[in-house]
C-alpha cells in the first residue's frame, strides 16, 4: 500500500472522530475553565462557560457539516467534566475525567502490549487494510509494539504528573498540564513519532 493511499486512510479516519474540531473543542473546554475560574473564581460559573464554548462549536459544527454524534460526543465529556467539578465544588475536578482518561488508557495499551495484540497495531493495521496480518510477521509486530510504547510512556508520565497535582489541589499547574499533557500538543507528538517508525517501514502491497 502506497504512503499517499495510507495517509488518505488516516485523514479518513481522523475525520471520521472529528478531526481538528474534535481537537480544537477539547484544548479550549480546558482552557476556557482555567481562564473563567481565575477571573470569578467561581466553579458552577467557570463551567458553564466552558460547557458554553463547546456548545458553541457544537452549534457550528452542526450547522456546517451536519453532523451531530460528533459534537455531541465532545459535548457530554465536557458536560460530564462540568457536572463533577459543580457537585464538589471543587475546581480540579473538571480536570479529573482526564486523569482517569490517562490512567485508563495506559493500562489498557500496556495490557494490549503484555498479551502481544498491541493497541497501534489493531489501529493502523485497520487503517491500511492488514486486518490481523501484521501479526505473522515479527518485524512489523515489533514496529507495532514500539508505537505503543510511545503512546504508552506518554500516558505514564500524564498520569505521574496528573495525579499528583488533583491530588494536591493545585489548579493552575493541574489544567496546564491536562492541555498539554492529557491533550492535543502530547498526542499529536506520539503520531508524528508512529508516523516517522512506520514511514521508514516497507508497506504491505
Amino acid at each position: 500500500m502506497s504512503l499517499n493511499v495510507l495517509t488518505e486512510k488516516s485523514l479518513s479516519l481522523f475525520s471520521a472522530v472529528g478531526g481538528w474540531r474534535t481537537v480544537a473543542e477539547g484544548v479550549a473546554s480546558r482552557v476556557l475553565f482555567l481562564v473563567a475560574y481565575l477571573l470569578t473564581g467561581q466553579v458552577s460559573t467557570s463551567a458553564l462557560v466552558a460547557v458554553g464554548g463547546v456548545v458553541a462549536f457544537a452549534a457550528v459544527r452542526m450547522c456546517t457539516d451536519r453532523k451531530f454524534w460528533q459534537p455531541a460526543a465532545g459535548l457530554a465529556v465536557v458536560g460530564a467534566s462540568a457536572l463533577v467539578a459543580g457537585n464538589t465544588g471543587q475546581a480540579v475536578d473538571f480536570y479529573l475525567s482526564t486523569v482517569l482518561t490517562q490512567a485508563g488508557a495506559g493500562v489498557l495499551f500496556g495490557v494490549s502490549m503484555v498479551v502481544g495484540w498491541p493497541v497501534i497495531g489493531l489501529v493502523v493495521g485497520t487503517v491500511r487494510g492488514e486486518r490481523l496480518a501484521w501479526r505473522r510477521d515479527r518485524r512489523q509486530r515489533r514496529r507495532y509494539q514500539l508505537c505503543t510504547a510511545v503512546f504508552l510512556a506518554k500516558f505514564a508520565i500524564a498520569t505521574a504528573v496528573l495525579v499528583p497535582l488533583h491530588a494536591s489541589g493545585i489548579l493552575v499547574p493541574l489544567g496546564i498540564a491536562a492541555t498539554l499533557l492529557g491533550g492535543a500538543p502530547a498526542a499529536g507528538a506520539c503520531v508524528y513519532l508512529c508516523r516517522r517508525l512506520l514511514r521508514a517501514a516497507p508497506q504491505p502491497g
